[in-house]
């Protein structure tokens, strides 16, 4: 994984200062709270409902156990004990001090870590599929890729201050596990038919108030000509974006507005203009880079494990999570790791100080001192070979992180809510408990087979309800909370937003609610092997409306 060189670390350990010097000026009454705020912005640092909330930068998700333990003291030292891993690959710290915030990102920066560019209206933290590198079916880890864009957007002149929040996310796989297309870019490598790697360039996709798929603009691109076309489309953006109105700021507006070959005509013309020596610069760059994603030392082992298919044998519980929480590697001998952050009644994402050494161990003792961090809210030792998966297991289940429930209806994703957040408009974390008690069952969670829920607070989507199978958004009606479910959302390659089912519902019917809906899909689906979201988009929304209305 990619290690700080001295730009790097003289570059945030300057910012860190810069900040601690602002933070005194904002608690000594020298600055006002509109004064302070573009500053704090600027490192992550949020005002909440009740404290300060810190989000840090987690690029491609990627992280070593030395960073996790250090992620570890801060939550112990400086917040309650535990913190919040989020739909963006980011970690979240909910209840900062600010006098605190300077030495919380001093420790960050101890680590090659930072909170920048996790807040305003610039590029954000670079996301990509969280078992890249590791893959089976994948054609090439992106995360060199994911780093070369993080050092070319970080603090870009000309980016610093777009429109709007710019979301950039890559994958390197035909299997889109990194929701490529709701974002403001998305990236998919592939091969044409000359066999050469390039990239899908999508623009436009998105969610919060007005979500949308995004579009094609680029079908292929050459490997090393990417940062000049992303600067294309953001020098488009940044010319006609719209600054006088932020709900209507994102691109994804002015896609919509200006029509997808219009906007991709204006890009190829600005893109045209890059010189020829850009692509041998780029490919310099990220050959340089990709040294530091250098495949780990793999054992040569065969395909079979004798001792983890005895332990599968031994152990009925650890089959199960087996089954539902290993993913194929790439090589013979090794499993993907899933760890699900989703206890029984738990809170989706959150995790203790304690937690977070266990996986950091975990992955320092059988992963080659990697961790990845999902937009799903969970944690995945990429490389962990057969023979050890039932010792790690066992750590697992000691510490309540051994939730057989990866992808299933326990695999809850939520924001924080209103509970802490002042956007929100209703609760998220007691629906996501309420539900997941409601399913504590894994036999039950089995039957229902695949199937994503996702929950948001406000209309803003960071559950990324939008894209659901089953999305749930929480608004505020006359002073009460109510609950809006769609039916039909996906992040996958055949991505689709959800749609409305009808009227909403009180907190306390929501998990009814939800059983309705899927024991209907049961009654209704063409064998175990028709998944939920096929079987809606074959039987459409009238079945599911008919069963949960019938009685209203």
């Amino acid at each position: 994984m990619y290690r700080y060189d001295e730009f790097d670390a003289k570059f945030v350990s300057e910012r860190t200062e810069q900040f601690r010097n602002q933070a005194n000026r904002r608690l000594k009454g020298e600055l006002t709270e509109d004064e302070f705020r573009p500053l704090r912005l600027m490192n992550g640092l949020y005002l909440q409902l009740h404290a300060y909330m810190l989000r840090v930068a987690i690029p491609y998700g990627t992280l070593s156990s030395r960073q996790m333990n250090q992620l570890a003291m801060i939550a112990e030292k400086y917040d309650k004990g535990y913190a919040h891993f989020t739909t963006r690959q980011n970690i979240q710290y909910n209840w900062i001090k600010l006098e605190e915030t300077a030495d919380i990102l001093q420790a960050l920066a101890d680590v090659e870590m930072h909170a920048i560019q996790t807040s305003g209206n610039c590029i954000r933290n670079v996301t990509t599929d969280q078992w890249a590198g590791a893959a089976a079916d994948e054609i090439a880890d992106p995360r060199p890729v994911g780093e070369l864009i993080r050092q070319w957007s970080s603090l870009h002149p000309e980016f610093s201050f777009l429109p709007r929040k710019f979301k950039i996310a890559l994958t390197g796989a035909p299997t889109d596990r990194a929701a490529v297309k709701v974002h403001d870019i998305g990236l998919r490598l592939h091969k044409n038919a000359k066999g050469e790697i390039g990239w899908e360039v999508m623009v436009g996709g998105g969610q919060g108030r007005t979500p949308m798929i995004a579009v094609t603009v680029r079908d292929f691109l050459p490997q090393f000509e990417l940062i000049s076309y992303l600067e294309a489309i953001l020098r488009v953006y940044n010319l006609y974006g719209r600054r006088d109105n932020k709900f209507k700021a994102r691109i994804k507006i002015l896609v919509h507005e200006i029509g997808a070959e219009k906007f991709k005509d204006e890009v190829e013309a600005e893109y045209a203009k890059h010189p020829a020596q850009q692509t041998q610069v780029e490919q310099a760059e990220l050959a340089r880079i990709a040294t530091y994603f250098a495949v780990p030392e793999f054992e040569k082992l065969p395909r079979l494990s004798k001792s983890f298919e005895g332990a599968r044998l031994a152990h009925p519980d650890f089959k199960r999570w087996t089954k539902n929480n290993l993913a194929a590697h790439a090589r013979d001998g090794y499993a993907i790791v899933n760890i699900s952050l989703k206890p029984e009644g738990g809170i989706p994402g959150d995790t203790t100080a304690t937690q977070m050494r266990v996986i950091a161990d975990l992955a320092k003792r059988y992963s080659f001192d990697e961790l990845r961090v999902t937009h799903a809210q969970n944690i995945v030792l990429a490389h962990v070979r057969l023979d050890d998966i039932y010792a790690v297991w066992q750590k697992l289940v000691e510490h309540d992180l051994a939730a057989a429930n990866l992808g299933l209806a326990g695999d809850i994703i939520a924001c924080p809510g209103l509970d802490y957040c002042s956007l929100a408009t209703a609760r998220s974390i007691p629906i996501a408990q309420a539900i997941s008690r409601k399913f504590a069952d894994i036999d039950m969670q089995e039957n229902y087979g695949a199937l994503k829920i996702n929950i948001s607070g406000c209309i803003n989507a960071c559950g990324h309800h939008h894209v659901g199978h089953i999305g749930i958004l929480g608004l505020d009606k006359n002073g009460e909370e109510f609950y809006q479910i769609t039916l039909g959302g996906s992040s996958s390659e055949n991505a689709s937003i959800g749609k409305i089912l009808g009227p909403g519902f009180a907190a306390h019917e929501v998990p009814d609610a939800i059983e309705n809906i899927l024991n209907t899909y049961v009654k209704l689906r063409e064998g175990k092997s028709e998944d939920f979201l096929t079987a809606y988009r074959r039987l459409g929304a009238k079945p599911f409306k008919e069963a949960l209305y019938a009685t209203a």
